[in-house]
């Protein structure tokens, strides 16, 4: 993206303040979003803004939501997108992109050594949608080379990002978490990649979602993805690309990780020539208890799967076997191109 024209902005930060969010009120704000966050339909129109964060204090920014608040509380005229250089560092804060905020871009160098990090559990937040770690409700959001991790660990819900964005782009990216790490929870969303990680329904939500080249890291036995697609006209889903599935030694103990399970009726993941570890039940997915429903209405498919978990025969007769040319509707410049012709690749 081109630095000509572009305007840096600038504030003083207080070096002994960490910005969390109120859990209350942002979860409000969240609820109150449209199904989908559309985004402008020219995001190369307007001015380039730039700043710098840095965790040690060093540069314009102290913590990433200082400087969004920056751009919110001062806004240029014309923005077109806002691109905050994230410096090495651990940001141990809860970030907040507004529904309101112009684009965004969080680019940083490594993501070993770039990490937005926070503990926040599900019971102590008061529900799983008050605990993410960072939340982005404003369209056409990116992020390169940045970890997102909810550190609280095992016991319950805690969300490292929730998403609801339209056109969001991560490239190169972790999420890191146990149990509902990735709530893509809205939108259009494009993951390449990236490295995702959790135990229990590690990647849910309502979203259209790609997930190209990326690995999925079950830690413990359970469910790599719950869909809540609750119709089946909703154009939504989540679509796994020459992804590899790997797992701890603990994944395979006990029961094994099943692919998904539908978080609502019509849930809709499909599986495209991918790697899949020896941790991957058999069966590959579960009814959630809702053997009759559930197994008549949910939309689960694979092609090409590979690996000591891609056992074909084990799978359950409801699951469905995707010709090519059908899978071919599961590209990501078809399958995200909605009304505007989105193409993320």
């Amino acid at each position: 993206m081109s630095s000509a024209g572009a305007r840096r902005l600038t504030g003083s930060v207080p070096s002994d303040k960490l910005f969390v969010m109120p859990t209350r009120r942002e979860f409000l704000a969240a609820t109150a979003l449209p199904a989908v966050v559309t985004a402008m339909p020219n995001p190369a129109a307007g001015e380039t803004i730039r700043a710098v964060v840095a965790a040690d204090g060093s540069c314009e920014f102290q913590t990433i939501q200082r400087a969004v608040d920056h751009v919110l509380d001062h806004p240029p005229e014309n923005v077109g997108r806002v691109i905050l250089e994230i410096r090495p560092g651990v940001y141990r804060e809860r970030l907040k992109v507004p529904q309101d905020s112009p684009r965004v871009t969080l680019a940083g160098s490594d993501p070993a050594s770039t990490v937005i990090t926070y503990g926040m559990g599900a019971a102590a937040a008061g529900g799983t949608f008050f605990s993410p770690v960072v939340e982005v409700d404003g369209a056409a959001f990116e992020a390169v080379n940045i970890t997102f991790e909810n550190s609280f660990g095992v016991g319950t819900q805690a969300v490292a990002l929730s998403l609801h964005s339209d056109r969001a782009v991560f490239r190169n990216c972790r999420f890191s978490g146990w149990q509902d790490t990735l709530y893509a929870a809205s939108g259009r969303h494009y993951y390449r990649d990236c490295f995702i990680e959790g135990h229990v329904d590690f990647i849910f939500g309502n979203a259209a979602a790609v997930f190209d080249r990326c690995e999925i890291h079950s830690r413990g036995s359970g469910y790599l993805t719950a869909h809540r697609r609750t119709r089946s006209d909703e154009p939504t889903g989540f679509v796994f690309r020459d992804c590899k599935l790997t797992g701890a030694a603990a994944a395979a103990e006990g029961s094994g990780t099943f692919l998904g399970r539908p978080w609502r009726s019509s849930a809709r993941v499909v599986f495209l020539n991918c790697w899949m570890g020896g941790h991957i039940r058999p069966e590959g997915w579960d009814n959630w208890n809702r053997t009759v429903a559930n197994e008549k209405t949910a939309w689960f498919a694979e092609l090409g799967s590979s690996g000591p978990g891609a056992d074909a025969a084990g799978r359950v007769a409801w699951a469905r076997t995707l010709t090519p040319t059908a899978a071919r509707a599961f590209a990501p410049e078809i399958f995200l191109q909605g009304s505007d012709g989105w193409n993320p690749v």
